[in-house]
């Protein structure tokens, strides 16, 4: 059983900046697939970043440039650093993580940016 408590968000202007957390319990997490993904109202829920347990990255094409996605396998915890925030990025942003054929999510931590 892994748990993910994601952490970090908050309301921010445009242009701005927020890092988000995600911490994991359970031994798996250094063999995981981890993923920010973010929930905006009344749309459905899109993968913002994921990194692999090699540490490989990619990114939605909206966020490129900006976000950048990193873990420290040592503190169970992988990160979403946003920079120049948009209106557009306002949504719940929730944690994955992934391994094999299971799959695990936080609740979700809202990021509002206002312009």
């Amino acid at each position: 059983q892994v748990q993910l408590v994601e952490s970090g968000g908050g309301l921010v202007q445009a242009g701005g900046s927020l890092r988000l957390s995600c911490a994991a319990s359970g031994s798996i997490f250094r063999f995981s697939d981890m993923g920010w993904y973010r929930q905006a109202p009344g749309k459905q829920r899109e993968l913002v970043a994921g990194i692999t347990s090699g540490g490989i990255t990619n990114y939605a094409d909206s966020v490129k440039g900006r976000f950048t996605i990193s873990r420290d396998n040592a503190k169970n915890t992988v990160y979403l650093q946003m920079n120049s925030l948009k209106p557009e990025d306002t949504a719940v942003y929730y944690c994955n993580a992934a391994r094999g054929s299971m799959f695990y999510w936080g609740k979700g931590t809202l990021v509002t940016v206002s312009s």
